[in-house]
């Protein structure tokens, strides 16, 4: 594999992670604020979508195609609506927003394909460092999805003790629920001795 390969590869590996942690959930779980800052699964994941769409579209020329008739709506209003980008609206389902992230995904793809690792392009909104490489932006995606799927383990573990990084294949200890009930506890001690040492 090639540089833009191995990038390519590996943000494809954790963007199937990312859909991983919707499976199996409900609309609610999917929805619900999990930080005191608002984050949910299906925000996170439409964050992504539509930073990826920029990305890879406008900041090389390129027009994203995407079947979602939200998307353009939320994207226009991103200067006038705090964190757009971050929730599901009761309007926008599931599907829709798995889509969107899955044409991200096409889009990223056939853009990377399209140019080399040296290509320029701009981010507007990056101010006096605008001027970028698709490596950089490769890069930065990449960073910023891995960024937002630990934020995902975290959330889905909460919501019903699912863990790892894929189906199957946790990358966890492999123990029993005894076992992480035992190591939890301990853990909990542990901290305990350090309650009021502050």
């Amino acid at each position: 594999m090639d540089g833009k390969d191995v990038l390519l590869h590996y943000l494809e590996r954790d963007r199937a992670a990312i859909l991983w942690k919707l499976e199996g959930l409900s609309d609610y779980d999917l929805r619900r604020p999990m930080t005191p800052t608002g984050s949910s699964l299906l925000g996170i994941v439409k964050h992504l979508a539509m930073v990826e769409l920029g990305y890879f579209g406008e900041v090389f020329g390129r027009t994203p195609e995407v079947s979602v008739p939200w998307w353009a709506d939320d994207e226009a209003a991103m200067e006038r609506v705090p964190n757009i980008d971050m929730y599901a609206s009761a309007g926008q389902s599931r599907d829709e927003v798995v889509r969107l992230y899955v044409e991200a995904g096409r889009n990223t793809a056939a853009t990377v394909a399209a140019l080399d690792l040296g290509s320029p392009g701009r981010v507007p909104w990056w101010g006096e460092h605008a001027q970028v490489t698709l490596e950089r932006i490769l890069v930065h995606m990449l960073d910023e999805t891995a960024r937002h799927a630990g934020q995902l383990d975290i959330m889905r573990e909460l919501i019903d003790g699912q863990a790892g990084d894929r189906r199957g294949s946790g990358n966890l200890a492999e123990l029993d629920a005894q076992a992480w009930v035992e190591q939890f506890e301990k853990l909990q001690e542990i901290a305990e001795g350090f309650r009021d040492s502050d």
